[in-house]
């Protein structure tokens, strides 16, 4: 019997397909599994991270769908996106027949994979339908005030041409091209997430034991919650007058009012209104405002590195001792925390250290070490004990906070706040491939949104992309329009929706079935039986961006009345990397490994063996070649080897005690196998402990020769590999058992009641020899069939003492 992977694979592939098998039942008395992946973009060619990620969802599909459970395990497509534009640019083509032309090859690489995915629920997020439910979403969120638009200093990629969200920005640079960010003043649509801010955090204890801890610490570490006062500086008469009276002070925010009465300085923000002004009506000497400009147009990374500042020639009142406190313009502060002021306390705060050393600024101790005296050396960041602060001297300085916040309280000069890392999102791009923002500027209406019978308002397809622009702004006429309040002429909205919004909300999408799938995004019915997500698999990369962002619609469309739960995720996997020679596949490292090679050389059973076998899916994954090799050897043993399985259409009766010590210690570990498995899907996911298992039942069946214990053997062992590699022990089950095997298999006990064990005997500490007993031997027994073993280094010697370990071993303590 020779095993072929391209006949079986083909094969089933083919009846699969024909029988629909994947398909969700409309059954919703059952009890149901929602699996699912991260989809991809459409980039034209799965990569290995892609194969371990869906590898892991199909396993998991097709072994609840063995238990009995009604399965929804879709795929789709996250088809906006600059590279399509990028691809556009590059090879002349449109972003659409670019894309849809790597969804139709995608796809194929997907059924060659053999992944049990529902073809009735495909999408891509760029289908006009997809388009025409969210635009009327975004609608629906606007009218609800949690979505609006300002003009303010945004992320903007001089390479994508297109504004960042503060979660797109990674280390100063763009996510997706890696390019240094700046700072843009321009006008920008914004999702109110920080009106979710508390809900968010709270939120995550929700999410313990089903999430890692890493990710919820991520989560919660840039959701960035923070206690403190909030308090107005107040310009002397001078500063007043300078400014001719059009700002009379600013707001500042801290979480150490313990130091207040340290105060050096107050710090703005380059972007701060009182700054513009100033600029603006000519306050700044050129040298001044240039570097101010500088600062702008640095990103925030680059700011919190090299301290630089300006001084304004204004001053400030300090609000307790009415001590004259001058104001800077400094880089490190950022517009996007707090007020975009600070009040600077270089005694204790290293930042505001480094920078009053640099600019000779009064540096004012106002805490010291229990016990010890200050030290202007350097800034004292630890808890210690308050002095030169007035009515607070003496005071632990974390107790101190309450107290002076108290007192400002009463003075009526400030408030606790609590304060948020979290910012509101960003969600409008200036780029032709995405979702339009469906609204219309008006001259006589203002900004007003589209009516929603008249949506899908989708893109144009005579567009010409360069890379310079908006092509949607260029267009000569699609932007010209109708107001839909006042019937007038009126101009579209040009910028296009962030295509994280899209990803924020698919997964519901996926609820629908046919029989609604054009007339709504999803039912009411749909949503109740199938959310939320049983198991969601995708990589720890999006554990802030998209992750964060899903949570927050969930509870945007629970306010709106789509849904009733509060979280969409109830238990998620992050998997490790594929890495190759230590490192992350990538075409210019020139280390990736093409999954079509895979196939075409072993199959695809083979590569779903080593992605599951190969290491933890937590874990980084090291790519090996041999290990791919052994990985096909195995599959062909396994299969080869069905040859001595007798065919029945249910599992074999066997007298277990009946048979021989080989047949039972072979049941034994085929039982053993179908425990790890039950615990590896439902507890650990450690698939590659289940797979060890199956090769160690293999290892004890090849020591005995019974037909019966082959063909139990065979029912179990497939049933627990088919999710692994599914065209395999399809062929093998159809052909021994009319497939009636895949399906929950019980644990028979017997298997592992012991008849007999295996004691190790020691002399002194020494292993000398081996004797089986059985389980319930009094220890007399045992120590006498001990002795009768090693008696020839007993000869001659007295016995001191006999210990008898259970069910471990004897040791005997001899002296001459």
């Amino acid at each position: 019997m020779e095993y072929s992977s391209k006949e079986l694979e083909k094969k089933w592939q083919e009846y699969w397909a024909q029988n629909g098998s994947f398909e969700p039942s409309e059954d919703f008395t059952k009890a149901k599994k929602y699996i699912l992946s991260m989809f991809p973009f459409p980039s034209g060619r799965l990569h290995m991270g892609h194969v371990r990620n869906y590898t892991i969802s199909d396993a998991f599909a097709r072994y609840y769908r063995q238990q009995g459970f009604n399965v929804l395990h879709p795929i789709g497509f996250d088809s906006f996106g600059m590279p399509a534009e990028n691809a556009a640019i590059k090879n002349g083509s449109h972003p659409k027949t670019w894309t849809y032309s790597n969804i139709d090859y995608m796809k194929g690489e997907f059924k060659s994979l053999g992944f049990s995915f529902s073809k009735e629920r495909e999408l891509a997020t760029s289908d006009e339908l997809y388009t025409k439910f969210e635009q009327g979403f975004i609608i629906d969120m606007y009218e609800k005030g949690l979505l609006y638009r300002k003009k303010g200093f945004l992320n903007w990629c001089p390479s994508c041409h297109t504004v960042l969200a503060n979660e797109q920005v990674i280390d100063g640079s763009c996510w997706r091209c890696d390019t240094q960010v700046v700072k843009k003043d321009m006008n920008q649509y914004y999702f109110k997430i920080t009106h979710y801010g508390d809900e968010l955090l709270r939120d995550l204890a929700k999410l313990e034991g089903g999430w890692p801890k890493q990710v919820l610490t991520m989560q919660e570490n840039w959701i960035g919650k923070s206690y403190g006062l909030e308090f107005k500086f107040s310009f002397d008469e001078a500063s007043q007058e300078r400014l001719s009276s059009k700002f009379d002070g600013f707001e500042v925010f801290t979480t150490r009012p313990d130091t207040i009465y340290g105060v050096s300085y107050a710090a703005l923000a380059p972007e701060h209104e009182i700054v513009s002004y100033m600029i603006q009506n000519s306050l700044l000497d050129d040298n001044t405002r240039e570097q101010i400009e500088s600062m702008k147009n640095a990103s925030s990374i680059d700011r919190q590195k090299e301290k630089s500042g300006v001084a304004l020639n204004l001053s400030v009142v300090h609000p307790l001792t009415k001590k004259s406190v001058p104001v800077w313009v400094a880089n490190f502060v950022l517009m996007d925390y707090g007020s975009g002021a600070v009040m600077a306390v270089p005694a204790h705060d290293e930042r505001d250290f480094d920078f009053a050393k640099k600019y000779d600024l009064s540096i004012n101790a106002v805490i010291k070490p229990f016990g010890g005296e200050a030290d202007n050396t350097k800034a004292f960041t630890e808890v210690g004990e308050l002095f030169a602060s007035e009515q607070f001297d003496g005071l632990n300085s974390k107790e101190a906070q309450a107290k002076i916040i108290e007192h400002f309280e009463a003075l009526g000069i400030g408030t606790k706040k609590t304060n948020f890392k979290l910012k509101d999102w960003g969600v409008s791009r200036q780029r032709y491939w995405g979702a339009p923002i469906p609204f219309v500027h008006c001259d006589d209406c203002g900004l007003v949104m589209e009516k929603k019978e008249n949506l899908p308002i989708a893109l144009p397809e005579d567009i010409v992309i360069t890379g310079e622009g908006n092509p949607l702004d260029k267009h000569p006429t699609w932007k010209h329009c109708k107001c839909p309040s006042c019937g007038k002429d009126a101009l579209r909205e040009t910028d296009t929706m962030d295509t994280f919004v899209e990803s924020s909300w698919y997964f519901l999408r996926f609820c629908a079935s046919p029989k609604n799938w054009e007339d709504e995004a999803f039912s009411a019915e749909q949503i109740k039986y199938w959310m939320s997500v049983d198991h969601y698999i995708g990589g720890i990369e999006h554990a802030i961006l998209h992750l964060l962002y899903a949570r927050f619609f969930t509870k945007v469309f629970r306010d709106l009345g789509y849904i009733s739960f509060d979280e969409p995720f109830e238990r998620l996997l992050t998997q490790g990397m594929v890495l190759k020679d230590g490192a992350k596949m990538s075409k210019s490292k020139g280390n990736t490994v093409d999954p079509d090679a895979i196939i075409e050389k072993y199959g695809a059973d083979t590569a779903r063996l080593f992605i599951l076998f190969a290491a933890p899916p937590t874990q980084e994954l090291e790519w090996n070649d041999s290990a791919v090799e052994g990985a096909y050897r195995f599959i062909k043993r396994f299969y080869e080897r069905s040859a001595n399985v007798l065919k029945s259409e249910t599992i074999p009766q066997i007298n277990h005690s009946a048979l021989g010590k080989e047949e039972k210690f072979a049941r034994k570990k085929v039982y053993e196998a179908l425990v790890r498995a039950n615990d590896v899907y439902n507890e650990k996911y450690t698939f590659n402990t289940m797979i060890a298992g199956v090769m160690e039942a293999m290892n004890a069946l090849n020591a005995q020769s019974n037909a019966a214990v082959w063909s139990e053997a065979y029912w179990i062992l497939t049933s627990i590999m088919e999710p692994v590699i599914p065209h395999t022990c399809s062929e093998i089950s159809s052909r021994c058992f009319s497939l009636n095997n895949l399906t929950s298999q019980r644990v028979l006990e017997e298997v592992f009641i012991q008849e007999s064990i295996i004691l190790g005997v020691s002399i002194n500490g020494k292993a000398r020899a081996e004797i089986e007993v059985s389980p319930d031997a009094p220890n007399d027994e045992i120590i006498m069939m001990a002795k009768e073993c090693v008696a020839k280094w007993l000869e001659g010697k007295t016995i001191v003492k006999e210990i008898v370990v259970p069910k471990k071993l004897v040791n005997l303590v001899i002296k001459d």
